[in-house]
């Protein structure tokens, strides 16, 4: 069987490859990318682009099965149409089943949303494909961690009120879909890849000082007072825009899920927040 992971360079696909090669190395690998010589070997790396459907189509080629993840571009309008170019890419390839990382609470909505790109590939997905597989992802631990580090000093976690999130490590992300590509039985599933808890903003601070000794509290902002802080910092619009909908979906509730499908598919219980906040704050 031929494994493939289109979008191989990322932080996620460079993981996803990583635990295919630890966990099963009787599997021929493939990284598709913008940059297929950072690929290491022994995985074939291709050149893949998802602004390039042709060239796309080829290195889909021959690939039983296949990991979509999202890229990273905030641009309105701009995901949705790679995502759909991939799906149609590996339809015409005749790759027999596709896998599609998405996010956790994704439903109807339409752009600028940051989720329309996941509802409408997930939907062109299930449409396109006759063999699929979603992979539905909660809020990286590692970015809210990193968040966490860069206003440390000020005492202060914002936020835009009461939030859960049942933040999930990438390497646990990375360890289900490689499960899912190796497995049997997972066409036509959708699965949320999660941390073991929901973690509310307060806990979230509680957890900071527990683990840095230092006095840390969450406090509830409004929509215009986190902006402006934001923008004072010097973040470009779209960055702003993103963070701003973060937050609202962590009080809306779209990440406040806890599933066993991290378990379930990697073999390993999910890493907790704490565990993920420690190694990032004593690095």
């Amino acid at each position: 069987m031929k494994i493939g992971v289109s979008g191989a360079s990322g932080n996620l696909g460079q993981e996803v490859l990583s635990a295919l090669r630890r966990q099963h190395t009787n599997v021929a690998l493939v990284g598709i990318t913008r940059t297929p010589s950072t690929v290491p070997a022994p995985v074939e790396g291709r050149e893949g682009d998802y602004d390039r459907p042709d060239l796309l189509v080829q290195a889909y080629r021959g690939i039983d099965r296949l990991l979509l993840i999202p890229s990273a571009d905030l641009r309105p309008g701009v995901r949705g149409r790679q995502l759909k170019a991939a799906i149609d890419a590996a339809h015409y390839a005749g790759v027999p089943h596709v896998v599609l990382v998405s996010a956790a609470g994704t439903k109807e909505v339409t752009e600028p949303s940051l989720g329309a790109p996941y509802w409408e590939g997930e939907q062109h997905l299930i449409r396109t494909v006759s063999q699929w597989t979603i992979l539905r992802m909660n809020y990286y631990a590692e970015s809210m961690a990193e968040e966490i580090k860069s206003s440390f000093g000020s005492g202060i976690l914002a936020g835009l009120g009461p939030e859960r999130v049942a933040y999930v490590s990438r390497d646990d992300v990375a360890a289900a879909a490689a499960g899912i590509l190796i497995g049997e039985g997972h066409a036509g599933a959708i699965y949320n890849a999660t941390g073991p808890a929901t973690v509310t903003g307060e806990e979230r601070a509680a957890l900071v000082a527990k683990v840095t000794g230092a006095q840390v509290s969450f406090a509830p902002l409004s929509r215009d007072q986190l902006q402006g802080g934001l923008a004072q910092a010097g973040l470009p619009e779209e960055v702003v825009s993103a963070i701003l909908e973060i937050k609202s979906n962590f009080v809306a509730g779209a990440f406040d899920i806890v599933t066993g499908d991290v378990e379930r598919l990697a073999g390993h219980p999910p890493t907790s927040f704490q565990d993920v906040l420690s190694e990032t704050l004593e690095a």
